[in-house]
């Protein structure tokens, strides 16, 4: 688990440096696309996901928190969410939510992280 939603937790995998653009993103229950852009920023670490066809080609906007594994050489992320928790979380514009900390406290909310420090307590 960790301490931060926008961090990710130690034993993610995650290995500094490494672009994630492109890597495929799963669910606990399926596939939900493909990364399109993502932040190592500290504190404030997500990866955007293009959903394709899925949500009908909307992007959506995922805390580092959320990442329980990368495996770099299938290029995979796993997060700990269901396929309908993803679609149902707050709608994600990249224009308007990317820098926006409400936006990230909400969807910190949403997701059961806490708004930025805030333990991961798991599912809702």
């Amino acid at each position: 688990m960790t301490e931060n939603a926008w961090g990710y937790r130690e034993t993610s995998g995650r290995l500094e440096g490494v672009d994630l653009t492109g890597y495929k993103v799963e669910a606990e229950d399926g596939s939900i696309g493909k990364v399109d852009k993502h932040s190592d920023e500290a504190g404030s670490a997500y990866i955007v996901v293009d959903t394709g066809p899925w949500i009908f080609g909307k992007e959506v906007l995922l805390p580092a928190g959320t990442v329980s594994r990368i495996d770099a050489a299938e290029e995979k992320i796993y997060v700990e969410l269901s396929k309908e928790q993803i679609k149902s979380a707050p709608e994600f514009v990249r224009e308007d939510h990317l820098d926006d900390t409400g936006y990230r406290e909400q969807l910190g909310s949403y997701y059961g992280l806490g708004p930025f420090g805030g333990p991961f307590v798991g599912h809702m």
